[in-house]
C-alpha cells in the first residue's frame, strides 16, 4: 500500500485538479480517495500496473460521489430557496447567494438545523435525534428560523 499511495499520489491528484475547479477540491478529493484505499489495503492488487488501475478507479469513485453531492447540495438550496421566499416578491431575494447569506445570519443552532433539514435531507424527528434534543424545541427553532430567512428573503423586517 505504501509504495501504491508514493507512486500514485502525484497521478491522483493531477486526475482531480484536471477535473474540479479549486486546488483545494483535488487535494481534499486526494485525500478521500487515500483513505478508501487505506480502508481496502486487502483489496488492493499485487501487480503494479493492476493496482494503478485499481487507485484510479477508487479515485473515479470518490469524484463521482463529490459531483453527486454538489448536485444534491444545489438541488437542496434551491429548494430552500423557493420554499423561503414571498412568492410576489418583485426581485429575485431566493437567488443562492441571499439565502447562503441569509443561514448565515442565524444563531449557529438555528444554521445546523436548517442545513441538517433541508441539505442533509433529515426529518424534524431526526434533527433532533442528532442533535440530542427535544422534538419539541427543534420544532419551534427550525419554525421560528424559517420564519426568519422567509421575512428576511422577501425584504421585511425579521422578526426577532
Amino acid at each position: 500500500m505504501d509504495q501504491l499511495v508514493r507512486r500514485e499520489s502525484a497521478d491522483l491528484l493531477a486526475y482531480f485538479a484536471r477535473r474540479v475547479e479549486q486546488p483545494a477540491d483535488a487535494a481534499d478529493l486526494l485525500s478521500d480517495t487515500l483513505v478508501v484505499i487505506w480502508r481496502r489495503s486487502r483489496d488492493i492488487p499485487l501487480d503494479p500496473h493492476e493496482a494503478r488501475l485499481w487507485s484510479f478507479g477508487v479515485a473515479r469513485k470518490v469524484l463521482s460521489g463529490h459531483w453527486r453531492s454538489r448536485r444534491r447540495r444545489a438541488d437542496v438550496v434551491a429548494k430552500l430557496g423557493e420554499e423561503l421566499t414571498n412568492v410576489n416578491t418583485s426581485s429575485d431575494p431566493g437567488s443562492l447567494l441571499d439565502v447562503r447569506s441569509a443561514i448565515a445570519r442565524l444563531s449557529e443552532l438555528d444554521r445546523e438545523i436548517v442545513r441538517l433539514v433541508y441539505w442533509e435531507g433529515f426529518t424534524l424527528e431526526e434533527t433532533s435525534r442528532l442533535l440530542t434534543m427535544s422534538s419539541a424545541t427543534v420544532r419551534s427553532r427550525h419554525h421560528r428560523a424559517k420564519a426568519k430567512l422567509a421575512a428576511e428573503l422577501s425584504g421585511q423586517a425579521a422578526l426577532p
